[in-house]
């Protein structure tokens, strides 16, 4: 979708953008690419969200796909909610 146009469903969130990226190894500088993908959304209230997936494996055998959510709150009342509560929408 890298290029594409935003998208917004019932839920409120908007699909921004997606972005693959690459890592740089900081002892021998080699670059390795494609090892992973950025979804950006936007919540109607303004706030930023994102779902990373990202490779993780040794390399040599097997590999792992991480996904890690995270969204920008910006009221401190709910800033102790548990992640599962806070991410819920994103998730699902």
């Amino acid at each position: 979708f890298v290029g594409g146009t935003s998208t917004q469903d019932d839920s409120g969130i908007e699909f921004v953008e997606a972005e693959e990226f690459g890592y740089t190894d900081p002892v021998d500088g080699s670059q390795t690419s494609k090892q992973g993908l950025i979804l950006s959304f936007k919540y109607s209230s303004g706030d930023g969200a994102r779902v990373v997936f990202r490779l993780s494996g040794t390399g040599s055998a097997g590999a792992t796909i991480r996904m890690y959510l995270e969204k920008f709150e910006q009221d401190p009342d709910k800033h102790n909610e548990a992640a599962p509560v806070a991410l819920k929408s994103l998730a699902d």
